[in-house]
């Protein structure tokens, strides 16, 4: 038996239908076709699948469409809208410039993650970073860049700075 779900993703609001036993993920993914939230274990260990719910960082494999009812969801996809004008959210721009990604299978949760801690707590050290992101796992790196990368976005989002969406083009 479906069950009506209405709540805001990504700054806009929407109503579905959901089976009662759906997850966030599921939802996001199959439903709303936002790909970017990623499912690597299913058992909320990993943190690809992670999103902000209220604007609180959750791991949505773990977390029931139906909960979510009334909510405010934001995915990897909405976080740049939250800068404007096409901008990459200060987190995204790091990671990018940064180095903190590699294959980019965990790249969507650590960020979302890592803007989360920033935003509850701006003035980050390494260690709090590596404490705050220890429920996302990457396979390919040592965290060393993520942890650079991290630190240099709580950076931006102090100072409200972000790189352009696509590299700057000089005129020769």
């Amino acid at each position: 038996m479906a069950i009506s779900l209405s709540l805001t993703v990504n700054g806009k609001p929407v109503t579905a239908e959901v089976e009662p036993h759906t997850l966030l993920v599921q939802f996001l993914r199959e439903q709303l076709r936002l790909t970017g939230t990623h499912v690597g274990c299913d058992t909320a260990q990993c943190g690809a699948c992670t999103v902000h719910l209220n604007g609180r960082a959750v791991k949505s494999c773990n977390q029931l469409a139906v909960q979510c009812e009334g909510m405010d969801v934001t995915t990897i996809e909405g976080l740049a809208a939250t800068s404007g004008n096409g901008a990459l959210h200060p987190m995204q721009a790091a990671f990018r410039e940064c180095h903190g990604l590699q294959c980019g299978f965990c790249t969507p949760g650590m960020v979302m993650s890592a803007a989360a801690l920033a935003a509850e707590k701006p003035e980050l050290t390494e260690a709090d970073v590596r404490a705050g992101l220890d429920g996302n796992l990457c396979r390919c790196t040592g965290y060393h860049n993520i942890v650079k990368a991290v630190l240099a976005g709580a950076e931006g989002m102090r100072s409200g700075s972000a790189l352009p969406a696509t590299p700057a083009t000089s005129a020769a």
